[in-house]
């Protein structure tokens, strides 16, 4: 397992932020040098000043009315999904630095409780998305419409959730045992604790890795890329 962990979760994790990195900026390169139409693609009615077409912008990209009213279903699991990651990142923060607040509020056990809890529910919520997702391309009129990369992208990201759900419900590791194989990893001293080694999670974790590596590598060269994308398209079309 040592092996595997250190494949996944150390090497891998240095291939995927230098592909992931350099794939980005090239795309943000390639929309930042590409010329400008000559027609303006704004929508009417446009915002008279910055401000607002900065609001709208966020609006649009944010809360996508327009996807709301279009198909209602889909919209609300993909905001479901949505709000559920943000609180899945803002949790994983913990591997960079320790909240300073709560821990001080609920003790250690209650700061474990109350991480276990959040993290179960924005795991199952995510799971419940993507599962949905899946099923709108695989039945329905929707099917004739989906190609192979929708399925690729969504099983990664199906084998990320269902592995990260396998380390919350199952596992006997805690934040700071994650912490410090990341902190190790960030300072260019990877390290593998003995607590993951000899955990019951140690191949959820390699497995959980895994499926990062392949879908931030494929990411940048993704239809995911429109998460980065659709705030500059959602500029455009309020100019």
């Amino acid at each position: 397992m040592e092996t595997y962990l250190a494949l996944t979760s150390v090497w891998g994790v240095y291939l995927t932020a230098v592909v992931f990195f350099a794939g980005m900026g090239l795309r943000i390169y390639q929309w930042a040098t590409t010329p400008r139409s000559p027609v303006p693609f704004g929508l009417f009615p446009k915002p008279a000043t910055r401000a607002g077409r900065v609001a709208a912008m966020l609006r649009d990209t944010l809360v996508a009315p327009h996807s709301a009213k279009i198909e209602p279903r889909m919209w609300a699991f993909a905001m479901l999904f949505h709000v559920a990651a943000l609180a899945a990142f803002v949790g994983h923060l913990r591997l960079v630095q320790e909240c300073p607040v709560l821990p001080d509020l609920l003790g250690a056990e209650g700061m474990n409780a109350f991480a276990a809890w959040a993290g179960g529910i924005a795991g199952t919520l995510m799971m419940v998305a993507t599962l949905y997702w899946i099923a709108r391309r695989t039945f329905g009129p929707f099917k004739a419409l989906s190609v192979p990369e929708d399925y690729l992208l969504l099983g990664l990201l199906l084998g990320v959730i269902v592995m990260g759900n396998h380390m919350r419900f199952f596992g006997d590791v805690h934040a700071a045992e994650y912490r410090a194989w990341f902190q190790s990893l960030l300072a260019f001293k990877p390290h593998i604790p003995e607590e993951i080694l000899a955990s019951n999670v140690g191949w959820s974790l390699g497995t959980h890795m895994l499926f990062v590596d392949a879908l931030l590598i494929y990411f940048p060269f993704s239809k995911l890329v429109h998460t980065i994308g659709s705030f500059a398209a959602n500029l455009t079309r309020s100019e």
